[in-house]
């Protein structure tokens, strides 16, 4: 009975990471992302492949494009950046709120992972967003309906439809004690005003490359490095700091 005293206070006492990632950390492994030179998106204008409308205008077109994409994920892994993050679960209770469509944080072991953006490996019912399935394999074809007898889509928030996801990606930052952000600009909206969620005094670090406009939170924390490299060495850092 004692010990499993002991262990409920030391979950309840567990500092609480959030984690907000975007492109970035999954650009390591070779995930095209919308600004790069030679991404998925170059040959296609945002309006002909994410938006309800191109749906309607030419859903061949729109299947063809997210086909690639999946087809693409079956060939890259997580790196040391997503590894990273799931060893941090050793000793911190950690959230994961991604704006990316791929699978890589879950792969790679982490346990809470929530998808402000949809999930590529997941398709779901043109006629009820609650009929959500597992894709079986990287292809979706005109013709694979839900049990309703209704075309299946990606399951990808397009420009222009709601989040789902927003409000508990909020209440998670709510209930944070630190957060770690890596990957984003934080120039898309409304995910990039999740950071004002977070209470005041908390602990913000940045993990970005490039120079970064700190004036998004007070008293925030750059490692100027590449996901893989900046969240090993934070890591370790915030593991070592902890045992003391």
């Amino acid at each position: 009975m004692c010990e499993l005293y002991i262990l409920f206070w030391y979950f309840v006492m567990m500092q609480r990471i959030v984690v907000l990632s975007g492109a970035g950390i999954s650009a390591e492994s070779g995930v095209s992302t919308f600004r790069d030179n030679d991404g998925l998106w170059e040959n296609h204008k945002v309006e002909d492949v994410a938006t309800p409308r191109a749906w309607e205008v030419n859903k061949e077109l729109v299947l063809d494009f997210y086909n690639q994409r999946r087809k693409q994920l079956l060939d890259v892994k997580p790196n040391k950046g997503h590894q990273a993050l799931v060893k941090l679960e050793e000793q911190f209770n950690v959230e994961i709120i991604t704006q990316n469509v791929d699978d890589l944080h879950e792969r790679a072991g982490s346990s809470n992972v929530l998808h402000l953006h949809g999930e590529l490996k997941k398709v779901r019912s043109t006629i009820d967003p609650s009929l959500v399935y597992k894709m079986e394999g990287w292809e979706l074809k005109m013709g694979d309906n839900c049990p309703r007898g209704e075309q299946l889509r990606p399951h990808i928030v397009w420009f222009g439809e709601e989040v789902p996801n927003i409000l508990l990606a909020a209440e998670l930052l709510r209930s944070a004690d630190c957060l770690i952000i890596v990957g984003t600009s934080l120039n898309v909206y409304p995910a990039a005003g999740l950071i004002h969620e977070l209470k005041p005094n908390s602990p913000i670090y940045l993990v970005d490359p490039n120079e970064v406009n700190t004036g998004i939170a007070e008293g925030i924390r750059i490692i100027q490095a590449k996901a893989s490299e900046g969240l090993t060495r934070l890591v370790n850092q915030l593991l070592e700091k902890n045992k003391k």
